[in-house]
């Protein structure tokens, strides 16, 4: 074979597309900001495997020895039944009660008009500068006056209703166009119908997202469980885990695997909810 043939074979061999080096470094820069933040769970994962004699060996992030006794002795160490169920009735009560009145006042601020409406919904987006622990102590009053200390009550009902949560439906809802309402009222639809049947089978993925977070807050609350519970068994189970942390010592090993168990539902509920929540954030956008 002559060169002049070699040279001929090479101009018709498909010419293949350069690497788009501009792609190839932000997923770098994602891969490693993602490796980042998944490390201190799997250093969570490890230490819960770990025996109590090597506690406080060279982290590894993938475990070595597997002590799956750690997890039994979590939850034995506490009723963590009782405190499953208990953050289960609480986290559940905020989800519901969150997205129907936050969905209710949001639907009352993208398409009712009425004077001061523009007003009002400043001063709603006002309280969510308020540090949580301004309100704590005349929160426990108003509570500890009604009589709620050590109920669901108190769990559930200082944390219904969501700045927050109004914020972001309402940004969902102006998404939505105003003929579908024009064309339920020609129908004979009322308000309350309109957004029963418009707006809610509309807003699917925005309900889901404000789910979510309602979801993570109240699974993780900590400090308002503490300062409205005083009885074992009205705990929660953040809680719970605090009893790992003793005055003279912590219990890693013990308290890690309960923290993993811990994170589980809430990594369930993202994870089935991903799909609506990426799409909520797609189509709200931030409009005024």
């Amino acid at each position: 074979m002559n060169l002049a043939t070699v040279r001929s074979s090479l101009r018709t061999l498909p010419h293949l597309p350069l690497p788009n080096w501009r792609a190839v470094l932000i997923h770098a820069v994602l891969l490693a900001g993602a490796l980042i933040m998944v490390t201190p769970f799997l250093w969570m994962v490890t230490l819960s495997l770990k025996p109590v004699e090597l506690t406080y060996q060279p982290p590894h992030l993938i475990p070595t020895r597997f002590e799956v006794s750690n997890y039994t002795r979590a939850w034995e160490a506490a009723p963590f039944a009782r405190y499953y169920l208990n953050s289960l009735v609480m986290t559940g009560g905020i989800v519901v009660s969150q997205v129907l009145f936050s969905s209710l006042a949001a639907y009352a601020f993208a398409r009712l008009r009425f004077p001061g409406r523009d007003i009002l919904f400043l001063i709603f987006l006002g309280t969510m500068m308020v540090p949580f622990h301004v309100i704590l102590i005349p929160s426990y009053l108003i509570i500890n006056r009604l009589g709620w200390i050590d109920s669901y009550a108190a769990l559930i009902v200082p944390r219904m209703v969501s700045a927050f949560g109004i914020f972001l439906l309402r940004q969902y809802y102006q998404g939505i166009p105003q003929e579908l309402d024009e064309a339920a009222m020609i129908d004979g639809l009322g308000r309350l119908g309109i957004w029963w049947r418009i707006i809610v089978p509309l807003s699917a993925p925005g309900l889901a997202t404000l789910g979510i977070f309602a979801f993570m807050f109240g699974w993780n609350d900590f400090l308002w469980p503490l300062v409205v519970t005083n009885d074992p068994d009205m705990r929660t189970v953040q809680l719970g885990l605090a009893m790992f942390q003793g005055r003279y010592g912590t219990q890693w090993t013990v308290l890690m695997a309960g923290t993993v168990t811990a994170t589980l539902p809430t990594l369930a509920v993202f994870l089935l909810g991903q799909r609506w929540f990426i799409q909520s954030v797609a189509q709200t956008g931030v409009k005024g």
